[in-house]
């Protein structure tokens, strides 16, 4: 039969242990102590990760609905101050997408972009800066990040024009020259960033533009969701609008405020490249663009259009 000494130097060790356990757990991190559960606790069931989105078609009614993310409440701002870079994508040694009849995008994004900017500034907008970068393309992409950064911007905007992956295009003659062409997409679209620090402003001046230019009756691009698009596929954020996820581009997520890619239009599409090089189809993306800002910076609302009209500009091409 066991004495009284025995059981008390057989508790005492784990008296000891138990002691010591819970003073471990009284160090331990607020944090950290969710980590850790007994045996016996069931573990935190964990939300459902999101779908990536179908190629099945969607009722635009419904996405309309249900947007993707809660718009972010207006920037009250005096237009004068307010600082938005709008930056001509690609640079004229790197200068982007060739299109149907042989211009490089880098003409498209420079001759649009130089508009927007005219108009913005005559509507108030007087800190509206160009952005124009030199050299190859990785490194004209660091360039102007760090020079909208540097700049303390409000607001970035990149003005683009688009083309489909090599393997969709067909081969034609324009002016003797061999092209190439592909009529099967068109339409603008609109891409952010989850990675950028300011998503929910920039995805809001998004959908800002995107209303405008639904609005003006023209479409997005539908191709994006598509797996023939391979690499360049993206996962459709705002189902109504075209608004698209583009996660790890440069300009979108390394910029230190909002921030917005607007595809202007397809000109390796030989009917919208001649609408794209148009004075009418340019006044149609530059009042949205001016009109969204106003919206954005706590001015119009979205059914009114901006005050001044659009000034105009020479085609860059020319039709067949």
């Amino acid at each position: 039969m066991p004495t009284l000494r025995g059981i008390r130097a057989s508790i005492l060790p784990c008296g000891r242990a138990l002691v010591a356990l819970s003073l471990a757990l009284l160090l331990l991190p607020i944090d950290a102590s969710k980590a850790w559960r007994w045996p016996w606790q069931k573990e935190e069931s964990k939300p459902a990760t999101q779908k990536h989105h179908t190629d099945k078609p969607v009722d635009s009614k419904l996405a309309a609905s249900k947007p993707a993310t809660p718009k972010a409440a207006a920037v009250k701002c005096e237009p004068a101050k307010f600082h938005l870079v709008v930056d001509v994508g690609h640079t004229k040694e790197s200068d982007g997408a060739m299109s149907a009849r042989n211009v490089p995008e880098f003409e498209f994004n420079l001759k649009l972009a130089r508009r927007v900017v005219e108009k913005l500034k005559a509507d108030g907008f007087a800190e509206t800066r160009l952005l124009v970068t030199e050299g190859k393309a990785r490194p004209s992409l660091i360039r102007r990040v760090a020079a909208a950064n540097n700049s303390h911007a409000d607001l970035f905007l990149s003005i683009h024009h688009d083309s489909v992956p090599d393997k969709m295009l067909e081969d034609w003659e324009f002016e003797g020259r061999k092209s190439h062409f592909s009529d099967r997409f068109r339409g603008h679209s609109l891409f952010v960033s989850k990675d950028n620090a300011n998503f929910s402003a920039s995805m809001h001046f998004a959908q800002l533009i995107g209303e405008q230019l639904k609005a003006k009756g023209l479409s997005y691009a539908t191709q994006y969701t598509l797996p023939i698009m391979g690499k360049y596929r993206h996962e459709l954020l705002d189902k109504d609008l075209g608004i698209y996820r583009y996660d790890h581009l440069v300009v979108l997520m390394r910029t230190s405020m909002p921030a917005v890619l607007l595809e202007a239009g397809s000109i390796i599409n030989r009917d919208e490249e001649v609408q794209m090089a148009s004075s009418e189809r340019q006044n149609l993306i530059i009042d949205s663009v001016a009109a969204a800002l106003k919206q954005y910076c706590g001015g119009a609302r979205a059914a009114e259009t901006a005050s001044s009209p659009a000034t105009n500009g020479d085609p860059a091409v020319h039709p067949p």
